[in-house]
């Protein structure tokens, strides 16, 4: 069912539309006793999930007895990051997922449905792991927020998404961006219907049922006013109220450019992006517009390691961002790696298959470790000056005698050129 549907690429909401429009999905609920909220973390800021957390809190009051960011294998919430994104929430509402250790297995998603969707290119059954708050918590009601978006493992972001991945265990995690990465991550990115999602959809249909999981998608871009601003937002508990919203991230996050590009410059800002786990959706979401032979400039002041996970950053630093061929041969003579699928898949995603080049210009890193994962150098100071974020527009710019393609922030879109798509 749908609760609230609205919006569209010439939209643009003020908080009090948002507060009309959830209070008035709300209201369709009725009365709850119980409530868990699953908004994402401060990774996804621009979202709006924090204002709109902010608001089920001071619409149910007591009923909101916890809320779980949605980390995935994210590292914990800084109590002024609660501050910045939930607002005048109580701290003492928030969880912390441990997605090791704090989760339960809800059923299996067959072997045989897994190989099928993915071609062949994966055969393990799937499990459907949540965190054991969502089951033994008591809940009439789940409300799972965030921003639908292209995404490098599920396609578009968010639904049930949220809920086995963003609250999901090793396991499930691990395997969902590896069947992601061996199908292709270019052949999944900005498409809601692909093997990923339809396992996880498999999983919800057979595995969620009796949970009261209600969506809440926001659907954000650049503003008028050149700050992340919602177009749209959708509520409700089925497929139907997600792909409404994926169509329209479609139309105004998706952006065909006329030529492959020859250089790129991608700015991360420092209060979201702090390791290449997540800045690295500066490759992912500019990968299908870049040249042949291009170069990809990534201005990272806030980049101090490689993974959010310490196991995580200490695979990257290992193996570092090789070919597909490559990180796949590591996974079948390295054990440390096959027991990390989802740093396998980061791998793949973060290489330019040898394409492009890769430089990254971090805050807080030196040349040799950069250079060790496979990546170019660059000092950030030298390079900000030559790229001034707060003298480029995004989009086209002239800088000295180069033209370059500026993207002020990447977690926002999917840009690519019709050459690189199927």
């Amino acid at each position: 069912m749908i609760y609230y549907q609205g919006g569209s690429a010439g939209t643009e909401f003020t908080r009090d539309m948002l507060c009309r429009a959830l209070f008035e999905a709300l209201g369709k609920l009725g009365p709850r006793r119980k409530i868990l909220v699953i908004p994402p973390d401060f990774t996804r800021f621009h979202s709006h999930a924090g204002i709109l957390t902010e608001m089920i809190w001071e619409y149910y009051v007591d009923a909101v007895s916890d809320i779980l960011p949605a980390l995935g294998t994210h590292v914990a919430m800084a109590e002024s990051e609660l501050d910045t994104m939930f607002g005048k929430v109580p701290h003492s509402l928030f969880r912390v997922h441990d997605w090791r250790n704090d989760t339960v297995t809800l059923g299996e998603v067959p072997a045989e449905f897994v190989n099928r969707v993915s071609e062949g290119k994966v055969s393990f059954a799937w499990p459907a792991q949540v965190n054991k708050l969502l089951t033994g918590g008591g809940f009439d009601l789940i409300l799972s927020i965030g921003q639908v978006v292209p995404h490098e493992v599920i396609g578009m972001a968010n639904y049930n998404k949220n809920i086995f991945v963003g609250t999901g265990g090793r396991e499930g995690i691990n395997k969902s961006h590896f069947l992601g990465a061996a199908y292709g991550m270019e052949r999944i990115m900005g498409k809601a219907d692909n093997p990923v999602r339809q396992v996880l959809n498999y999983a919800a249909e057979h595995f969620t049922v009796d949970l009261p999981i209600v969506y809440v998608h926001t659907v954000v871009s650049k503003s008028s006013g050149g700050i992340p601003g919602v177009n749209g937002l959708f509520i409700g508990n089925d497929h139907e109220c997600f792909t409404n919203a994926a169509a329209l991230s479609l139309e105004v996050n998706f952006e065909r450019v006329s030529e492959p590009l020859e250089k790129v410059v991608v700015y991360l800002d420092p209060e979201e992006f702090k390791s290449t786990w997540l800045g690295n959706k500066s490759i992912y979401r500019t990968r299908m517009a870049i040249a042949n032979g291009g170069e990809l400039i990534v201005l990272g002041p806030g980049i101090r390691t490689f993974g959010e996970d310490k196991e995580i950053d200490r695979l990257i630093r290992k193996y570092g961002y090789k070919t597909t061929p490559e990180i796949l041969e590591f996974v079948r003579q390295n054990d440390d790696l096959a027991r990390n699928l989802s740093a396998a898949a980061h791998l793949i995603h973060g290489s330019s298959e040898n394409r492009f080049t890769i430089t990254y210009c971090p805050g807080h890193m030196s040349q040799e470790e950069i250079n060790g994962v496979n990546f170019e150098y660059a000092d950030l100071h030298m390079m900000m000056q030559r790229y001034n974020p707060a003298m480029l527009h995004d989009g086209y710019n002239q800088v000295g005698n180069e033209r370059i393609f500026y993207i002020s922030n990447p977690a926002l879109g999917l840009w690519a050129h019709s050459s690189r798509l199927t």
